[in-house]
This record gives structure tokens, sequence and C-alpha cells, in this order.
């Protein structure tokens, strides 16, 4: 009998060596394609053999996962980062071998967010008004018509990446000259999806096929940007509340045709009710996944990997608990001195995970997306009160020192 092989096409900072875990615990043995696997340093703490390979390419793919296929069964999944395109890529090569994975067409057409809102709104999905533009005359207009504020986001991309609040008409100026200028990294032809603010609490519904997981909710910074601050599981919820997220999470996949692997549908409660903001057909790329394995005993990524290698997943909950993260963001740029406080913080009872990013000398440089994050804290106890003061405890140990720009001598 051959040998089982998870073949992970590129990797992630945070779910990437949870995947190789995972894939060890499970008697698999882990490959990553990658264009450059030195970006991944778990790849060698971990000991996976890592192949280069032009992830870009389908057909290099192909060939190589042809070769694999030689000496070994073969499971195919893998990490959409900042380029959204690769878990399309998964998809197509699950296809081309015959092998469980998520549907490529459907994938591609969630990953454009404006086709997506347009299916969300045929299947009747509430959602925020939105409108497509491709130059600052075109949003102006459809700002205009939505009435501001309005929020301003690539039509393709992840992680908050280029998305702001435009409160007036000088911020919406200011961010639609930021697109289009040239600074932006744009991963495919530049388009700017307009959408009206919908305001309330965010909530984070987590699903594995057509099966509701968890559901949790989300606090950001300040605006104009969406920078994550704290992520807790469950969300506080009635039973008709958690129902109402769940149906219309549903309705969400049903709509775009995802009912392969997971899932994680954005919502707000406004006045009017829950609205989809956005709907990612793949695990989200945070602290998802480890919060829900604390808060009830589901291991989603284990579970999608049986997925992948074509037997059954285990959604039954284990325990209840509450489970919480605070992610670490520096309120200014410049150059960071020194962090510490992370051992003492690791200590206190109740502290599931520390981790820091950043390492002194780094330059400090916010955009407001996912990338200002320079450490998280997470937390779990059998209750929210408690949870939510060890967390505000173990985060309060952490300090940081950064020296600005201008204090260097910059502009």
């Amino acid at each position: 009998m051959a040998r089982k092989a998870l073949v992970l096409i590129e990797g992630h900072r945070g779910n990437g060596p949870l995947y190789v875990q995972a894939a060890k615990r499970l008697g698999l043995h882990p490959i990553t394609l990658s264009t450059d696997p030195t970006r991944y340093g778990y790849l060698a703490t971990e000991r996976v053999e890592a192949i280069r390979a032009d992830t870009d390419n389908l057909d290099a793919l192909v060939s190589e996962c042809s070769r694999l296929r030689a000496s070994y069964d073969l499971g195919i999944t893998g990490f959409a980062g900042a380029d959204e395109s690769v878990y399309v890529t998964v998809g197509k090569l699950c296809r081309q071998f015959n092998l469980p994975g998520p549907n490529p067409d459907s994938i591609e057409a969630c990953y454009d967010k404006f086709t997506q809102r347009q299916l969300l709104a045929k299947a009747g999905v509430p959602t925020p008004a939105y409108r497509v533009a491709g130059n600052a005359t075109e949003v102006e207009d459809a700002a205009a018509e939505l009435g501001l504020p309005v929020i301003l986001k690539p039509v393709v991309g992840s992680g908050s990446c280029g998305v702001r609040l435009c409160r007036d008409s000088d911020e919406l100026a200011e961010h639609v000259s930021y697109l289009l200028s040239g600074k932006h990294v744009w991963r495919a032809p530049p388009r700017i999806l307009i959408e009206q603010f919908a305001q309330g609490p965010q909530y984070g519904v987590d699903t594995m096929g057509d099966e509701v997981v968890a559901i949790g909710a989300a606090d950001f910074g300040s605006p104009p940007h969406f920078v994550a601050r704290e992520s807790i599981f469950p969300a506080s919820l009635t039973d008709d509340q958690y129902e109402c997220l769940a149906d219309i999470s549903l309705s969400c996949l049903r709509a775009l045709g995802l009912s392969w692997g997971p899932a994680n549908i954005e919502l707000r409660w406004t006045k009017r009710g829950p609205v989809a903001i956005e709907v990612n057909p793949r695990l989200p790329g945070c602290l998802t996944p480890r919060l829900i394995h604390l808060a009830y005993g589901v291991d989603l990524i284990t579970e999608h990997i049986r997925l992948v290698m074509g037997e059954a997943c285990d959604l039954r909950r284990q325990h209840s608990q509450t489970a919480a993260a605070r992610f670490l963001v520096p309120d200014r740029d410049g150059i960071l001195n020194w962090i510490g406080g992370d051992r003492r913080a690791a200590a206190e009872p109740g502290v599931a995970e520390v981790e820091i990013y950043a390492r002194p000398t780094t330059p400090i440089v916010r955009k407001g997306d996912y990338l200002d994050s320079i450490g998280h804290v997470i937390a779990a106890s059998p209750n929210r009160v408690r949870t939510e003061a060890i967390l505000r405890r173990a985060a309060g140990l952490i300090s940081w020192s950064i020296t600005p720009i201008r204090a260097l001598g910059g502009t």
C-alpha cells in the first residue's frame, strides 16, 4: 500500500504549522510546493519536505503532483494568503486528479467580491448596497448615489488590505488616490467595490460543508481601518440570533455553490438585521481555528485534512469553553526598540498561547490591515467573564517601545 501524503500548495504563517502538525498526527507525509519555500520558516523547524515549484503555473503543478503520485496516495490543499488565486489552483488540481476538493469555479466567483455580491443579491441574501468602479470619477459618482459614509475595497484581495471607511469627500479622494496611484499592490486589474457602511456588531460564522460549526464575535480598532483587536468564541447570542446568523450563512453557501470544505462568513448585525459582508471559501487565516478548538474541542484543520484525504470528518463538540484572542497592535510607526513581558503573560493561568511576530529593530509601518499586528495572546476558561479577565491581564503584561521615524531624523 502506497504511503499517504498531504500536498500543501504554498504556506501560511499562522495555519501552515498547524496543518503540518495535524498531518503528521494523522500519519500523513506533508509536502509543501512553493515558489520560494524559504518564506516559511516552519518548514525547516518541522522538517517538512519542501519542493520549489512555480505555483502560478498550473501545468507545472500538475507535472509535480503526477510525479508524486508515483510514490504516494495524495490529498491536495493549500493556503490563500495575499494571492487568493492559490486556492483556486488547489481546486483545479483536485479536479485534475479526481481528488476531494473545492469547486474552483465557485472559489473563483467568490474571490471576485463584485461577482460574490451579485450572486448573494440574486439569491435574496441581505447585503449592504454596493457599486463597482474602475476610476476616481466612477467612485465619486457611486459614493454620491449610495451616500457617505462608504467603504472602499479592492474587488480582489484579503486581510483588509486596501479597505477603508471613507466618512467624507476628502477621505474618499485620499483613499481613491492611494488605491489607483500605484501604492496599493493589485492582485487583479484595478476595480474598486464601493459599499454602504453596515454599522453594528461583527460576527464570523465558520462552516464545514453545509454545517455551521461555530459563531464568534470580532472587535476592531478605531476607524477608518478594520484591524482586528479581539476575537471571541462563542459570540454572546440568544438562540434566535444564533439561528438567524446560521440561516443567512447557509443561504450564502448555497448562493455561491460552496458545498464542500471550510468557509467563513462575515456578517454585521445592523438596524435592519444581519447583513452578509463577505464570504471566504476557506478557513480564515487568523486565529479562528485555534479558538474554535479551545472553545469546543473541534479541530477544523484536522477535520479539513480528513476531507481532503477522502475520509469523513467529525464536527461533534467535545466540551464548552469561552476562548478569546487579543491582537497586539502598535499605535505608531517607527522602529521597534524592544518588546517584552510575553513570558510572564504565557505563564498566567488560563493563557493558552502567546506569540510575538516582530523582533527588535523591526520597522513598524502600519497600513491598516492584518499585517499591523505584532503579536497575539489567546486565553480560554469555562466562562466569558473569566476569559476576558485573563486576556486583559495577560495582554497588559506585554509592552514595547517604538522610536518614531521623525525622532530618527526621517521625514
